[in-house]
């Protein structure tokens, strides 16, 4: 049997996955700093969540390409909280911001156009491009006091086979806002060179205060088309209900929609169910997210404290300015796997920053989602690891 070539990924197991399931195999405690699962991290949710499932309303079936129009109206009402005000025909609901993204490469790319992604990133994207045939070409962030967009590296990875930029606001995992002047630097460099711009704008809701600007692309007046996907697996801590869309704002989205809708109604993929409870799941939204930042923000002070205390500088927490999750700067002595593998043989479970897309050595990435009792003995043993093989990571 032949196989298509966009397929043709390497699934083997790597040597450190494999080491994480057989320890999950054999029973021993492991400390998983890697949580993204609100579903599994101790949160509350409402004892009546799922019984807007049962609407019988959901019995008809109204296979409208969009979306139902409660639930796209649901979709506006939720951006007119961020101050944007929209219509339901500029959203197209989709299960998924993975599916979102499957829309988007289609609509805007031919087989082996290019998507230019800043580095480091969600590193499904890859995967997602392969299964549209279109190439990810990584434009960088550079880090100076703050993450920042390398405007001149962006411009310098377009081709003649540049269709779009992909933008997440916040990044995942570096928590940085793309600011309002990087914004429009972005925005002056896709207009110079026809590209549409794609944000994920999924962490939107988990902003710190420090963080300054927050402000969804759906608002902002850029002169370009900009599509705009997120849905409900962050902003309702809902993963597992499969409900998310793009929006499209700005010149030549009218056309676009069109498509999409073609696109969409060749899938029809979003379920009658999970379309009736949308509204209800978004309008309740704060409480989950009220927990979540809680607990963000109470990890994030807790590793400070512990960094402060221990380690003296030998390991750095990055700046982040929103999102579920922190880089920390290590001594770049040994490879991040091997980094990683000793962690986990003391049972903690940590991204090595290449799983991001982070360059070279020394980049750890952990979530801050994690119980609390949980992430506190974690980032105390990953601590107290450093320190003991301290004499191959010098300070100086």
């Amino acid at each position: 049997m032949k196989f298509s070539k966009r397929t043709n990924w390497n699934i083997e197991e790597s040597d450190l996955s494999l080491a994480f399931r057989e320890r999950q195999a054999a029973g021993l405690p492991i400390y998983d700093l890697t949580a993204s699962n609100p579903t599994r991290c101790g949160f509350d949710y409402p004892v009546d969540l799922l019984r807007p499932l049962s609407d019988s309303a959901a019995l008809d079936y109204d296979p409208n390409p969009k979306g139902s129009l409660w639930a796209r109206e649901a979709v506006c009402r939720y951006y007119a909280d961020h101050g944007v005000s929209l219509n339901p025909g500029q959203v197209v609901l989709t299960t998924s911001t993975s599916e979102a993204y499957g829309y988007l490469f289609k609509l805007l790319c031919d087989p082996e156009d290019e998507v230019l992604a800043p580095q480091p990133s969600y590193p499904l994207f890859d995967f997602l491009a392969d299964a549209e045939v279109v190439r990810i070409a990584a434009a960088p962030l550079v880090y100076d006091h703050g993450w920042q967009i390398d405007l001149e590296g962006l411009r310098r990875s377009v081709t003649e086979r540049t269709r779009a930029v992909v933008l997440v606001h916040p990044n995942n995992p570096t928590g940085h806002f793309t600011k309002l002047d990087e914004a429009r630097a972005l925005a002056a460099l896709c207009r110079e060179f026809g590209l549409a711009l794609i944000v994920d704008e999924v962490f939107l809701d988990y902003g710190f205060e420090e963080a300054g600007f927050q402000k969804s692309f759906a608002g902002l007046d850029l002169d370009i088309p900009v599509f705009i996907a997120s849905g409900i697996s962050k902003i309702c801590g809902l993963p597992q209900m499969k409900a998310a869309w793009i929006v499209a704002v700005g010149p030549g989205t009218e056309a676009a929609l069109e498509r999409l809708e073609v696109l969409a109604d060749t899938y029809l993929s979003m379920n009658a169910p999970i379309q009736r409870a949308l509204p209800t799941w978004l309008e309740g939204r704060a409480a989950v997210q009220g927990q979540i930042l809680r607990r963000v923000q109470s990890n994030l002070a807790e590793l400070d404290r512990a960094l402060a205390e221990q380690l003296q500088g030998l390991v750095n927490r990055l700046v982040v300015e929103g999102g579920w999750y922190a880089v920390l700067r290590i001594p770049a002595m040994v490879p991040d796997e091997v980094t990683a593998r000793g962690l986990l043989d003391l049972g903690v479970w940590v991204h090595p920053g290449h799983f991001f897309g982070m360059s070279g050595s020394g980049w750890l990435v952990i979530s801050l989602l994690c119980r609390p009792e949980e992430f506190s003995r974690g980032i105390a043993i990953l601590l107290e690891y450093i320190r003991r093989n301290q004499d191959s990571y010098p300070t100086g």
